[in-house]
């Protein structure tokens, strides 16, 4: 028999499902990355409307059946508005959405990556640091979460200075990491280093990369 639960996360992505329905894709404090269906969410007077999008943080109170999750209620706590009023925010934002469900999992313990995205989206909606900043520190995290990426930085041809960056970002908690900013040139550093952990360690295809990388080059 299924039972009622509720967890805690962000909707990673969203997708229409039949007529009126919606599938989403939910990273959650307690059972890593799961898949719901919510019934009737694109109707117009759905309490399910507005927190079946990218970018909602908040609970969701799901029925778990014995292949799959339905959406019965939501309470949002933090919708991201800055983000998808914001078209460059919104590719920042659909790209680390996007990695963050490249490389979790169901049933998995996925707290650290869950705190990661959130705080990652925080700081894309404050003016302090660049957003491009923002995403190097973001992926190079992501891979260091994630063990595939070394944590030395041996051998890289950076100044001292980025090699620094590197390794205050590989070590620092996900509430330290949005907190300085860098010159032009580590900046630049930073953008041909995770190019290259990119290629070396994503084997994946990201289509959100695309469209920012699109959208930064028309900006």
């Amino acid at each position: 028999m299924g039972q009622m639960i509720t967890v805690t996360g962000m909707v990673l992505a969203a997708y229409p499902y039949g007529d009126y329905d919606k599938r989403i894709t939910i990273l959650t404090k307690e059972r890593g990355k799961i898949t719901a269906f919510a019934r009737g969410a694109r109707r117009q007077n759905s309490p399910l409307l507005a927190v079946c999008n990218s970018f909602v943080f908040g609970e969701f109170t799901v029925y778990e059946g014995r292949s799959s999750y339905n959406l019965m209620q939501a309470k949002a706590q933090n919708y991201f508005h800055e983000l998808s009023s914001d078209f460059a925010g919104a590719c920042y934002g659909f790209y680390f959405c996007e990695l963050a469900d490249y490389y979790t999992r169901e049933a998995n313990d996925e707290l650290l990556m869950l705190k990661l995205l959130y705080q990652s989206l925080r700081a894309l909606s404050r003016p302090s640091i660049p957003d491009e900043l923002i995403r190097y520190i973001y992926e190079l995290k992501v891979l260091v979460v994630n063990g595939e990426c070394p944590v030395d930085f041996e051998g890289l041809d950076v100044c001292e200075s980025t090699l620094y960056t590197l390794q205050y970002i590989a070590a620092s908690s996900v509430e330290k990491l949005y907190t300085f900013t860098v010159s032009e040139q580590v900046l630049g550093e930073l953008k041909f280093v995770l190019h290259r952990y990119r290629e070396l360690y994503m084997e994946g295809h990201f289509k959100s990369l695309e469209i920012l990388e699109a959208c930064v080059k028309s900006g």
